[in-house]
């Protein structure tokens, strides 16, 4: 049997998402999590907010590492995970009422977070909510020197990637109809942005 794909990182984050989520997810009922990576933070979000079902999403070669943690923890309320390629544009037909990404807005081409977004009003409710966790710079500036250091090191490893400005991505999101409501710090110099649709 294959070995669960694990992410540090997940660890060290999933507790400072999950208090944000409490709050803005409470209420929620169905979440459509977007580049769920190994699983960890599914597997963690549906366990502490057991209203909400919690549908995982990756590009194909991910989905079987997201199996394993699901299918380990068993959980009433995660589905099995939907095969997304936001490039391709395959979107679920269905709407639902929170949309969660994390670390993918940096690691996906510019042209795929304005698809993306551009995607968003035809699989979210009116009152659809969306946090997107990871780096961002504001005012076109790093927000730290370890930023800036990781944004070297995406760039060195593929010319599309790296860290996104603030400003740009919260436009996409008001295209798309979406007002932001918090702008919260978290771990490593992150951020956790919150929007509500209009």
């Amino acid at each position: 049997m294959s070995e669960k794909p694990f992410s540090a990182a997940c660890e060290r984050n999933r507790d400072p998402i999950l208090a944000l989520l409490r709050r803005h997810f409470a209420d929620r009922r169905q979440a459509l999590e977007i580049g769920s990576g190994s699983g960890q933070h599914a597997v963690h979000f549906a366990h502490a907010l057991p209203q909400l079902i919690w549908q995982c999403s990756d590009r194909s070669e991910n989905l079987p590492g997201i199996r394993l943690w699901l299918t380990e923890a068993a959980l009433p309320n995660t589905p099995a995970p939907l095969d997304l390629d936001v490039a391709a544009g395959n979107w679920p037909q269905v709407r639902y009422d929170a949309i969660f990404s994390a670390n993918t807005l940096h690691i996906m081409g510019w042209p795929e977070v304005v698809t993306m977004f551009a995607a968003l009003p035809a699989i979210t409710s009116a009152d659809a909510k969306l946090a997107i966790y990871g780096p961002f710079n504001y005012d076109r500036k790093y927000t730290s020197a370890s930023n800036a250091d990781f944004d070297r090191s995406l760039k060195a490893r593929a010319a599309h990637m790296g860290i996104r400005d603030f400003e740009q991505v919260d436009r996409l999101a008001q295209t798309a109809g979406f007002m932001l409501l918090e702008d919260a710090a978290m771990p490593a110099n992150n951020r956790c942005l919150v929007w509500q649709h209009k």
